[in-house]
């Protein structure tokens, strides 16, 4: 009697896991079954928004649904990722994050309602590099130069830093702190009047993503903050080729509200691995200047706990940490 009570308690342990599982691999298959919507901080237009929805619309044919990219700046990206996390966890929201998100929030504000760290990792999406521009008529040619003549003019250099915490903001910081540049950050509301300031030369320098306006030449790109120099832009040295070691980037990232389950988790880590493979998204992210990295999401896991290491003590230095 006790071997068949035995038996019959371990038979009933088999099938709940294996209806477990099952239903979990069954959830997988047939998800999604409605529209799936990606929450970002970003303002609709703005930089890596294009490359967003370029991801998103090709999911949406990969998956037969609908897809939705949902802008909700404001607030440092707090109000999109406080949405982002209080979403139901069922596979029907996303969280397309900025690295800001991870960098600078969890320094910078308390009180959030929400712990960046209880989202779960998906996959890495994009990243594109700091650049570092000046105006036709300030007389440098080189990284080097600028630093130079930034500790020259009585009381420094204004420099067109984007929005206070935002990685360009940060990667001015770190080129102040490496070299004792004597910088002083403007903050702007978005890249568009930044630029509108460098182009009348109302400001002399800018930091801004590669992916940003740029274009049309009527800026000298003195370096980029890439590793080394890139393909598409063989002629701009890399902030490296000066201060070894020097490499910043804005990146952004798929995340999901925690309790999201792990088969849905996998399921659209692996998807958007595929898709990010796929020449024509390729192409447009070159388009872009923006690049990607195949990543699972304990490597996503692994990569922004290194970000916020890097990043940390820029942070304090620039006195942007919580009171």
């Amino acid at each position: 009697m006790t071997a068949y009570r035995t038996w019959f308690r371990r038979g009933l342990v088999c099938l709940f896991a294996t209806s477990v599982l099952d239903g979990s691999s069954a959830h997988a298959q047939t998800y999604p079954a409605g529209p799936v919507k990606f929450i970002t901080q970003l303002a609709a237009g703005t930089a890596t928004d294009p490359a967003m929805r370029v991801v998103i619309d090709q999911l949406g044919k990969m998956w037969g649904q609908q897809t939705l990219l949902v802008n909700q700046p404001g607030a440092g990206g707090a109000i999109a990722a406080r949405a982002a996390a209080t979403a139901a966890p069922d596979g029907s929201t996303f969280f397309m994050a900025v690295a800001s998100t991870f960098v600078v929030l969890p320094e910078t504000q308390t009180n959030l309602g929400f712990d960046v760290n209880d989202f779960v990792p998906i996959g890495f999406v994009g990243e594109v590099p700091m650049a570092i521009v000046v105006t036709p008529t300030l007389t440098v040619s080189s990284l080097s130069e600028l630093i130079a003549l930034s500790k020259k003019r009585p009381g420094g250099l204004n420099a067109a830093a984007g929005f206070r915490g935002g990685m360009t903001h940060l990667t001015t910081e770190l080129l102040r702190s490496r070299t004792g540049a004597e910088l002083t950050p403007i903050f702007y509301p978005s890249s568009g009047a930044a630029m509108s300031d460098l182009i009348s030369e109302r400001v002399p320098i800018g930091v801004e993503g590669l992916a940003g306006p740029l274009t049309g030449g009527q800026l000298k790109m003195l370096a980029i903050a890439s590793p080394r120099r890139l393909p598409m832009r063989p002629e701009v040295p890399a902030v490296a080729e000066t201060l070894p070691g020097f490499a910043a980037s804005g990146w952004f990232a798929l995340v999901a509200p925690r309790g999201t389950p792990v088969a849905i988790v996998n399921k659209v880590s692996e998807d958007l691995r595929a898709v990010l493979a796929r020449p024509e998204v390729r192409e447009r992210f070159d388009a872009f200047s923006l690049s990607t990295r195949s990543m699972s999401p304990q490597d996503l896991s692994d990569f922004i706990k290194s970000e916020r290491e890097l990043w940390k003590p820029v942070i304090k230095q620039a006195g942007l940490g919580a009171s």
